[in-house]
């Protein structure tokens, strides 16, 4: 079902079959008297206590046999997630109703909607983002359109009037279309064809390919990629949102567009979910998107690595060495740890190259981080504290939450390698997601303040979430976002 939102002036009452409105705990329903189109309060008021119940916050009834209402129970203390949540409660209300096609939105609700001038832009950003589905492959499209119409007597001052909500929509939604693809669309080839498209918003594009890579040295990358028939490359996109030359903010994805584990084969089983191990650099894309779109106030530098792991006839090895754009050795034991490769390389290079404020990583890299903390945190490792607290607190306040994990030069011995300067798996056993994070520690070469966000749990869904559909999440979008508006702009 998608939504369709329109602005009217001076509806009239005649057109409007179905209401919704809002009231607190005790269900006074907020602004009735300043309604540009009138119920009958008696009947309304009637028909509430005919249906309430302290157990929905959603209820649907009639108030003549031609208009019904959506009374919707907001609690009276409330910030921007309750609301968001709120508005996605609404749309899965109103995909189950199949009888309504329409309903209508008050905005002159002034004792109510002055005191919270974005309560309808949050709302319907839950709307939207609960409304997310991927059918691009389907051949027949469910083409219900769902019409919302908003009344005004005035010009609207607030609503939908900042680029912010779109621009996340857009960002979001673009990471969930990327995740969302299968492994024989979206490979490295098609992936860095794409990303060239993102130029027609401001946005600066390098593609480094096989023979770029090779002459820099990056042999962690291309090491993960060469037994596949696919190319490998490392994508940056900049966004140049001051005058001055500030250090920009530097994110990294992987993008391991399928992995089957290389020589280290994974079990066949749910292997068809590697398709989203890219789910990194698609966070990386959005956010830059999201970026461009809303013109954001900051320099920004968005790093992804774009690689298939396939056991081909090239592939690599367990056993092999390879020297990594560093200069450091690394000493294969496992192909299928082959994300920690493709960011070693590009952090390095990030680090390198742009001398960035911090450095954000993203990657779906451990299963061991989703038996830790199931599908309701990512894990957080970083070796600064006030990047940490930052994160932290952003993805409260946006409900994409995460969870510092430790990382301590204790854990060095179970990396270090007889044969290289590092090997790419602990071999003994156990604190499988500190040690990929302590082996991407070691290619922060000059304590950039660093944080490594591992989103396993999180990027990708089998059931729904509070704000999204069932598939793809976009999960860090939104966090990173919040992350620049409340402490770098």
């Amino acid at each position: 079902m998608s939504i369709k939102i329109s602005i009217k002036k001076n509806l009239k009452d005649k057109q409007v079959k179905n209401y919704v409105l809002f009231c607190n705990d005790d269900y006074k329903i907020y602004g009735l008297n300043n309604l540009s189109i009138k119920a009958e309060k008696k009947t309304l008021y009637k028909s509430i206590l005919t249906n309430k119940s302290k157990d929905k916050k959603l209820i649907f009834f009639d108030i003549n046999p031609n208009q019904k209402v959506i009374l919707i129970k907001i609690q009276d203390k409330f910030n921007q997630t309750d609301i968001e949540k709120i508005g996605a409660q609404f749309y899965d209300f109103i995909k189950s109703n199949l009888i309504l096609n329409s309903v209508f939105f008050d905005k002159n609700i002034s004792d109510f909607y002055s005191k919270n001038k974005y309560f309808l832009d949050d709302f319907f950003h839950g709307v939207k983002l609960k409304s997310y589905q991927f059918e691009k492959y389907k051949s027949k499209k469910k083409d219900q359109v769902f019409q919302i119409l908003i009344s005004i007597k005035n010009k609207l001052k607030h609503f939908n009037q900042n680029k912010r909500y779109y621009s996340l929509i857009e960002g979001t939604n673009y990471t969930k279309d990327l995740v969302s693809e299968p492994g024989n669309i979206l490979n490295p080839d098609e992936y860095a064809k794409r990303l060239k498209n993102l130029k027609k918003f401001g946005l600066k594009v390098n593609i480094y390919d096989e023979k770029k890579l090779k002459k820099n040295g990056m042999n962690a990358l291309l090491g993960v990629g060469q037994g596949s028939i696919r190319g490998s490359y490392l994508v940056t996109i900049e966004w140049k949102g001051l005058r001055s030359s500030a250090k920009p903010l530097a994110f990294v994805g992987k993008g391991v567009c399928f992995d089957t584990g290389g020589i280290s084969l994974k079990p066949a089983k749910f292997m068809e979910d590697m398709t989203y191990d890219m789910a990194g650099s698609a966070v990386v894309v959005g956010l830059m998107k999201n970026l461009a779109l809303r013109k954001a106030k900051i320099n920004a530098v968005g790093v992804v690595g774009l690689v298939e792991n396939m056991p081909g006839g090239n592939a690599q090895r367990p056993g092999d060495i390879v020297k990594s754009y560093s200069g450091k050795t690394i000493e294969i034991l496992n192909t299928d740890a082959e994300g920690r490769l493709v960011l070693a390389d590009a952090l390095t290079f990030t680090e390198s190259k742009y001398k960035p404020q911090f450095i954000v990583d993203l990657a779906t890299l451990t299963g061991a981080i989703i038996v830790a903390l199931g599908s309701e945190y990512a894990g957080l490792f970083s070796n600064n504290d006030k990047l940490s607290k930052e994160l932290f607190e952003a993805g409260k306040k946006v409900d994409e939450k995460v969870w510092r994990m430790p990382l301590n030069k204790n854990y060095d011995k179970l990396i270090d390698s007889k044969n290289a300067d590092m090997q790419n798996i602990n071999y003994v056993g156990g604190a499988g997601s500190t040690t990929a994070a302590q082996f991407l520690q070691r290619f922060i070469l000059k304590n950039t303040p660093w944080a490594h966000l591992d989103i396993a749990g999180m990027a990708f869904s089998k059931y729904g979430g509070a704000l999204n559909s069932w598939g793809a999440t976009g999960f860090g979008v939104r966090l990173l976002n919040k992350l620049i508006e409340d402490n770098y702009e």
